[in-house]
């Protein structure tokens, strides 16, 4: 940021951010740390206070998973919209007792995310019950106990 002073230029950013925050253009969350510097032309670590500052005043937080997103907007980590999406399709008896869940691979496809986060969210639902793992044929939806 040229023509800034130095040792407020991470101010300058928090301040730039939180406009942005009260017009609501980061409801889906704040861009990346390297997206953030590259615009204002700043290493990361003046990013990294900038942020630090809109947490510390409760304009943003940090959420596992997600990212930093704006206070009281949307922070479900993506493991747990998997694990709610299935809970609600096993409620609604979209998938019934007995049927099979889709591969890793296909919810993975499906919601965007890692193959890992889809295995944290089916693991829940193992744990919970809800789910049951039959070595090599696949995960099916449990009765209820």
């Amino acid at each position: 940021m040229p023509g800034t002073n130095p040792r407020g230029t991470y101010q300058v950013i928090a301040q730039a951010l939180r406009e942005r925050i009260v017009a609501g253009v980061y409801e889906g969350g704040l861009p990346s740390e390297a997206a953030i510097g590259q615009e204002f032309s700043v290493a990361r670590t003046t990013v990294r206070r900038a942020l630090r500052a809109l947490e510390e005043a409760g304009d943003v937080k940090a959420v596992a998973g997600v990212g930093r997103t704006v206070a009281g907007g949307v922070d479900v980590a993506p493991y747990e919209r998997i694990v709610n999406d299935l809970l609600e399709q096993i409620r609604s008896g979209a998938l019934p007792v007995g049927a099979q869940l889709p591969s890793e691979a296909q919810l993975a496809g499906q919601y965007g995310v890692a193959r890992g986060t889809v295995r944290r969210a089916v693991r829940e639902l193992e744990t919970s019950g809800h789910v049951e793992a039959r070595h090599g044929v696949g995960r099916f939806v449990s009765s209820p106990s």
